[in-house]
């Protein structure tokens, strides 16, 4: 008599008894509900996530969910550039460095004042002061050197000329002194036998402006006719020659 013994467990049958032990997938108690899935890798079945234990599970979104397919995307990543692109170009247009410009009018008065031993002119003029940009333009200082017959008679520094706003003009009265001491100057400003006393005055106006976190020198030589033999207060137009430089 041959006694049988049982087949060794195949792994298809220790798979099925081990999923005996675990309840239906989506069921709290056991019991069936729907379709059913063996293994949750979540909640193991039990249709619960443990407590305390929330921030170290990881959800499975399949890959034919529609929130992995957002709608639209390409449209909105195209706007988003335009607007991006846009405000930089505002940027760019409003802080972009623009000319500060100085522009001598005229020579308003030149007043004579006779001595002894010279003749003292006071030549006063009209600039006019630009800001072509979008930023207030901060004056540091204005300075004025006039030249006669290539010898420099006089300096003038003003320091207390105030800001010009944003795309405006200012108009500043400046007044020079000139003390003339060479005596040919003198006998020909003071003598009587000569009728027209015209000097060739030639002024450097040197202005250094702040904006937009540098500095901006400008510098404009104007030449001018002034008569040295007496008053005058008929306001003429100057010969301009400027210059502009950035510090």
């Amino acid at each position: 008599m041959v006694l049988s013994t049982p087949e060794d467990p195949t792994p298809e049958m220790e798979k099925v008894k081990a999923l005996k032990h675990f309840p239906p997938y989506g069921s709290i108690n056991g019991a069936p509900a729907g379709d059913t899935c063996p293994i949750c890798p979540t909640c193991h079945g039990t249709g619960r996530i443990p407590r305390g234990h929330e921030d170290q599970l990881v959800a499975v979104i399949p890959c034919n969910d529609v929130r992995l397919k957002p709608q639209r995307t390409k449209l909105y990543v195209f706007i988003s550039m335009v607007l991006c692109l846009f405000v930089c170009c505002l940027v760019l247009f409003f802080l972009f460095p623009r000319s500060v410009t100085l522009t001598p009018v005229s020579v308003l008065s030149v007043m004579v004042y006779f001595s002894n031993d010279s003749v003292d002119l006071q030549v006063t003029n009209l600039v006019n002061i630009t800001n072509n940009n979008f930023v207030p333009v901060q004056i540091v200082d204005f300075s004025v050197q006039g030249v006669v017959s290539k010898a420099v008679i006089s300096k003038t520094k003003f320091s207390n000329m105030t800001t010009i706003h944003s795309r405006s003009q200012n108009s500043y009265t400046i007044k020079v002194d000139l003390p003339i001491t060479s005596k040919d100057l003198i006998f020909y400003c003071q003598s009587p036998s000569i009728k027209i006393h015209i000097l060739f005055l030639e002024l450097q106006m040197t202005m250094n402006v702040s904006y937009l976190a540098h500095m901006e020198q400008l510098s404009v030589d104007t030449y001018e006719y002034v008569d040295c033999g007496t008053n005058s207060t008929i306001p003429h137009p100057q010969i301009i020659l400027e210059q502009n430089s950035h510090l």
